[in-house]
């Protein structure tokens, strides 16, 4: 039978900036819409196993089947999700606990992941360092601090003493409840942070941009040594993002997947200058204070120069769609962990048109157990909701080809 985690009732308050939470009684008719939107998946068997099975197959240990989360798991797709994000402002959503917890909970009651990721952003923890962001409905993130040369890095806030109990209180409130949730689910809590070049270029551009023009004239001018902004951003975003990623794990995460979601904007040189030894330095803290919470590294649009990832630190590679994966375990090698990576529009397809593809995808990474699941990029908006059941169902299932 399957363990339903708590449901939450009472609204907790959020910081002050920001609006005021919904009613209780507003929550409960959403929650109880959300409850009766939950479909049951043929996955209802507890297994002791599925406990940490995510956790052990991203250490790099091969488990007794492929485990399965997906990038975007909680989203739009879902018409659970829709009733909050049509409602309330990603901020409020994001940083009031009691919906952030709902949120981040939704789609494992409907699919049964091995894992639970937290609703949140890659930007969330810029206001650590002085940079205001807000996202937008229809727009994005808006980040409106203004950061183009040393002196506007020399006034952003010190990244060695944040606070992140003080500044993002909302952050220790959500993952100590999920990591509760988890373990009353069998299941994994994952955290995540964003890469430092994703972070640096959405505020120096102040919103996403086609081409990160502005932050590559900073790249350029870092390299021709008119000016060392970049270099000083981003080595400042590494030593908070990888103390960000530590305070995670300290409140209850057991995994940390780092986003560089802007990798399609780099060329091969301008990731192994820049973007690289920024994200390294972010690895690096998390892995030699927690050496054993694993640490899973994903470039998006990063495929191209695969093999300058195979040093990141990390202890697994987690790759988009635009690679096969059998290319990008040949690329890798045998002995680096991998992760992905299943092109997201299949699942507008048939439901057997999906289930082949999971199959595909583990054989290709070496066979069940040997690889973490995962799409490519995230869970697009309008996928239909059956088709994620249908994909985490068969990867579950699929034990080889002579099965």
């Amino acid at each position: 039978m399957k363990i339903l985690p708590t449901i939450y009732i009472t609204l907790l308050s959020t910081t002050a900036a920001f609006a005021p939470p919904p009613s209780s009684r507003t929550f409960n008719t959403l929650h109880s819409t959300t409850e009766a939107a939950i479909a049951s998946t043929a996955n209802d068997e507890v297994n002791p196993g599925d406990r940490d099975i995510l956790v052990r197959c991203a250490s790099g240990k091969q488990v007794e089947r492929t485990p399965v989360w997906l990038m975007r798991q909680a989203g739009r797709y879902m018409a659970a999700f829709r009733q909050y994000s049509d409602k309330y402002p990603f901020r409020e959503r994001s940083e009031t606990p009691s919906m952030a917890i709902e949120l981040s909970l939704q789609c494992h009651r409907a699919y049964g992941m091995d894992g639970i990721i937290m609703f949140s952003d890659i930007l969330t923890p810029l206001p650590t360092l002085g940079i205001d962001f807000d996202v937008v409905k229809g727009i994005g993130p808006v980040i409106t601090t203004e950061v183009r040369n040393v002196e506007d890095v020399k006034k952003l806030k010190d990244a060695e003493s944040v606070n992140f109990d003080e500044t993002l209180p909302f952050i220790r409130e959500i993952l100590t409840s999920l990591a509760k949730e988890a373990e009353d689910a069998n299941t994994s809590l994952i955290g995540f942070v964003g890469a430092p070049f994703t972070l640096a270029a959405y505020t120096i551009e102040g919103k996403s941009s086609k081409h990160c023009l502005r932050t590559k004239e900073m790249m350029m001018a870092d390299e021709n040594g008119s000016s060392k902004a970049m270099s000083l951003f981003l080595d400042k975003l590494a030593a908070m993002i990888g103390n960000y990623g530590c305070h995670q794990i300290e409140c209850g995460a057991q995994v940390i997947q780092v986003f560089e979601s802007w990798a399609h904007q780099l060329s091969p040189r301008q990731f192994e200058e820049f973007a690289k030894p920024a994200s390294q330095k972010a690895i690096r803290i998390m892995k030699e204070k927690y050496p054993d919470v694993p640490v899973i590294y994903f470039a998006n649009g990063g495929s191209s120069y695969l093999e300058l990832q195979r040093d990141m630190g990390a202890d697994m590679i987690a790759v988009d769609w635009s690679v096969d994966m059998a290319q990008a375990r040949k690329i890798l090698g045998p002995d680096i962990p991998i992760s992905g990576n299943i092109d997201p529009t299949i699942l507008f397809g048939t439901k057997e048109q999906i289930e082949q593809a999971v199959r595909d995808c583990i054989d290709k990474a070496g066979g069940p157990g040997k690889h973490l699941l995962n799409l490519g990029h995230g869970v697009m908006q309008g996928t239909p909701e059956e088709a994620v059941g249908w994909l985490v169902d068969e990867c579950k299932r699929y034990r080889g080809k002579e099965a």
